[in-house]
């Protein structure tokens, strides 16, 4: 069951280690289906227009795009989004 997007507490950092020395932006803490999962990682790439990934329960998008990610996540109603470091 995924939680509704008020209720999920996502953390968005960024991360340069096991990357070849380039910057990823990390996005943790989602709760549900792999599927909605999925989603989120593909509208959160279209809106940043960067590649990326989702798997681990995580989403991974190339560069730093915290504030964009950030700025996207509390327009779409993650209320409880935050950076974390």
């Amino acid at each position: 069951i995924t939680l509704i997007a008020s209720a999920q507490k996502l953390r968005i950092w960024l991360e340069t280690k096991n990357r070849g020395g380039k910057a990823a932006t990390i996005v943790t803490g989602f709760v549900g289906n792999q599927e909605d999962l999925k989603e989120v990682g593909k509208k959160m790439k279209n809106f940043c227009g960067t590649g990326g990934s989702v798997k681990d329960g995580e989403i991974i998008i190339q560069g730093d795009q915290r504030d964009k990610i950030l700025q996207w996540l509390l327009k779409e109603g993650y209320t409880n989004s935050k950076k974390a470091g």
